[in-house]
């Protein structure tokens, strides 16, 4: 493992310990986590119509991310549950492997989601682009070739998130970082300004938090992204 990684994770454990033992945090346990309007019935046309968003996913060639991707990630995670999460956009492994958030962040991703009581399988995750944007598409193979979304990448793909979200139906939604932030609230303010305070978005409540990937560059950040996670929790379990 990463040793900022490692860190990071050891980190977070002897804190969830510490709060346990002065008792104000909650129990480690599996929340619900499945939409209250989820049914044996409607599990079938979520995956259904999600499959064929994919499938129109696939196809696109509204921006020039079309043209330089390995593949279109879309997203995973249950068609049924109560959180989304979302963040920026595919990275190297992510256009590789065709999943979101699979890399050094995805695996904090993962490790953050297990203190709650979550995991990959019963969320949603997705980005708020399809395709991975690089600075330099001439060198696809190259690493560290990650940037940004521009506007107009993320106008051109914006509608396949909201299709995701129609088609979920989460209760809340979690932004991961600032594009994804600044996307869904269409503000310009900043990460810094917009975490720790909840919006709304559609039907769903809407918390932004840090992208793990800051976490693994300032770990000084993983306090503030704690206290989220916790207030994520509390409102689940609503």
């Amino acid at each position: 493992m990463h040793p900022s990684l490692l860190e990071l994770v050891s980190s977070l454990k002897t804190r969830i310990q510490w709060e346990q033992k002065r008792g104000d945090t909650f129990p480690l346990k599996t929340l619900s986590v499945l939409s209250p309007s989820s049914s044996s019935c409607s599990f079938p046309q979520s995956t259904q119509a999600l499959n064929q968003l994919s499938q129109e996913v696939a196809s696109c060639q509204k921006c020039p991310l079309g043209s330089t991707r390995i593949q279109t990630v879309f997203g995973v995670g249950s068609p049924l549950a109560k959180v989304m999460f979302v963040g920026e956009g595919p990275g190297y492994e992510e256009d590789r492997q065709g999943e979101p958030f699979v890399g050094k962040a995805g695996k904090l991703l993962d490790n953050i989601l297990t203190s709650i009581g979550l995991s990959r399988k019963t969320v949603y995750i997705a980005n708020i682009v399809k395709c991975h944007p690089m600075t330099d598409p001439s060198h696809p193979e190259a690493r560290g070739n990650d940037r940004p979304p521009t506007g107009e990448e993320i106008a051109a793909c914006k509608s396949y998130l909201d299709r995701q979200i129609e088609l979920i139906r989460p209760k809340v939604i979690v932004t991961l970082g600032a594009s994804a932030s600044k996307t869904l609230l269409s503000t310009s303010l900043g990460i810094t300004s917009l975490r720790g305070k909840w919006y709304t978005y559609g039907t769903a409540k809407l918390l932004p938090t840090y992208h793990p990937a800051a976490l693994l560059r300032d770990p000084n950040l993983k306090k503030d992204v704690w206290k989220d996670m916790k207030s994520l929790k509390k409102e689940l379990e609503n």
